[in-house]
């Protein structure tokens, strides 16, 4: 049975105010919310809370060294996680962000390990939805960017679609009806030459190299 009571509903366009200042008083205390993204809804916590964090993994059932990638206010935030920021890089923030890309740059030695799996790497992204925008920038941390989906499973775009085991198990979630669904954002590496694409979503491939 669905727990009812922790699902709020959200106007897209015109966002609650008020109910988005509970969730990010939900996520400073250290709890997670589920919430929504340009094509997918997401699951978000501090990302800079290291057993907000290990409940994220918890709830998705995802493995510890499947890193996760976070969501920041704007291009500012990025150096405070990001050690380099090569010059493609740079093209491709002031081309596709807000949205659509998430980019993977070397991580700072101070990036906790929870986020990079040892990788040394961490996957950024500005969010382009009124609610993931406005969620963000109410809190004073990353937020962590990952889908409300549990591992290897598709995500979902609707809040019927999303499992009884991440309703039941987040302390809120931010219902703002049905969104894009699709690929989600696509993912590029910079931390090599040339960059190196692992998931391609709603940013091409040819629309990325164009640039470089």
């Amino acid at each position: 049975m669905r727990a009812e009571s922790n699902i709020r509903r959200i106007d897209p366009e015109q966002p609650d105010l008020s109910l988005i200042e509970e969730a990010a008083d939900v996520i400073k205390k250290g709890g997670i919310v589920v919430f929504p993204t340009r094509t997918l809804y997401g699951i978000g916590a501090d990302a800079f809370n290291s057993e907000a964090v290990h409940r994220v993994f918890q709830v998705k059932q995802r493995a510890i060294h499947n890193p996760l990638s976070v969501l920041i206010r704007s291009i500012e935030n990025v150096p405070s996680l990001a050690a380099k920021i090569p010059a493609a890089a740079a093209k491709f923030m002031e081309t596709f962000w807000p949205g659509r890309l998430t980019i993977v740059f070397t991580a700072r030695s101070e990036v906790p390990y929870s986020l990079t799996a040892g990788t040394g790497k961490i996957g950024i992204r500005v969010p382009e939805h009124p609610v993931a925008v406005k969620l963000v920038t109410s809190i004073d941390c990353p937020l962590t960017g990952t889908s409300a989906n549990l591992s290897g499973l598709p995500g979902a775009n609707c809040i019927e679609d999303l499992p009884l085991e991440i309703i039941n198990n987040v302390d809120l979630v931010i219902d703002s009806g049905k969104l894009k669904g699709g690929f989600g954002s696509t993912v590029v590496d910079v931390t090599t030459s040339p960059p190196t694409i692992i998931r391609e979503g709603e940013v091409s491939k040819d629309e990325l190299f164009a640039l470089i």
